[in-house]
């Protein structure tokens, strides 16, 4: 538990002042890579763990990612927060048992959505915020500092209203949620009226969709986290199909020119 809590306390600090890029690994090779390179913490990702296994997002069951989630505490000495979709349930007690699952398997931090698997819908802003406050509660109950973010699918999932979009986060921001998060916001005026609009650190991904901008960017704005979702994944898998388009059509190597060698990936991956 003290090696937990160090982490804990770490991923804390992390999120009191400043921006941090938290990347999102796949599988335990890739936490070990990105733990070798010097991020300072990681994050899951629920489409990219996913469609490494050969299905694809929102099919796996909890008790899967849970074990994931296990594996990958087990072998990287970050703090580590995942990807926790609607909580695996509807109800706020599945959402306050998934994060009480998900501290015991490792996590020093998770989120939980507001989408509720069905295409386009969202849980609506009163039932949200009972399922945010009951993960709060699971959240509090740990001996450590468990950070608990609240995500707005309105972007990614639900209705592209920005308005609605603030409204949630508010709502879940009274939850008492510790980060709150609107993936997808499509320019970086989205983001500065949700910056003006809550008082809690706001984790982006990427950036805005209208145009990628540098981190540095997000942070003169006051962003205090940067994650990426599936997008090294997709890169990894990117670089597999086009490898293996190579292969089977000109049958030429081309696709090795400028790659990391063996030895490259292993000082990395087993970098102490």
């Amino acid at each position: 538990m003290a090696d937990q809590t160090t982490r804990a306390e770490a991923f804390q600090k992390l999120h009191e002042s400043g921006c941090f890029v938290i990347p999102n690994p796949w599988d335990v090779g890739s936490a070990k890579i990105l733990e070798g390179l010097g991020f300072s913490a990681l994050a899951t990702t629920s489409a990219g763990f996913a469609r490494s296994t050969g299905v694809n997002d929102y099919e796996l069951t909890r008790d899967k990612v849970l074990a994931h989630i296990k594996d990958l505490s087990a072998h990287t000495k970050l703090p580590l927060s995942a990807d926790l979709e609607n909580g695996f349930g509807h109800t706020p007690e599945d959402c306050h048992e998934t994060i009480s699952l998900g501290a015991k398997a490792g996590l020093v931090g998770g989120s939980i959505e507001d989408f509720t698997g069905e295409p386009g819908v969202q849980y609506p802003i009163a039932e949200a915020k009972e399922r945010v406050a009951a993960a709060v509660e699971a959240a509090r109950a740990q001996p450590f500092p468990f950070i608990l973010t609240a995500r707005a699918e309105n972007f990614f999932t639900g209705t592209p209203d920005l308005s609605d979009t603030i409204q949630r986060l508010q709502a879940y921001q009274e939850a008492g949620a510790d980060v709150l998060y609107a993936p997808g916001l499509k320019t970086l005026d989205d983001i500065k009226s949700v910056l003006a609009s809550v008082d809690r650190p706001i984790n982006v991904l990427l950036g805005p969709q209208a145009g990628l901008k540098p981190i540095s960017d997000l942070a003169d704005l006051g962003v205090r986290r940067v994650s990426v979702g599936a997008v090294l994944a997709n890169v990894a898998m990117d670089a597999v199909i086009k490898a293996g388009e190579e292969l089977i059509g000109p049958g030429t190597f081309g696709f090795l020119e400028g790659t990391n060698g063996y030895d490259r990936i292993g000082d990395l991956m087993f970098k102490r």
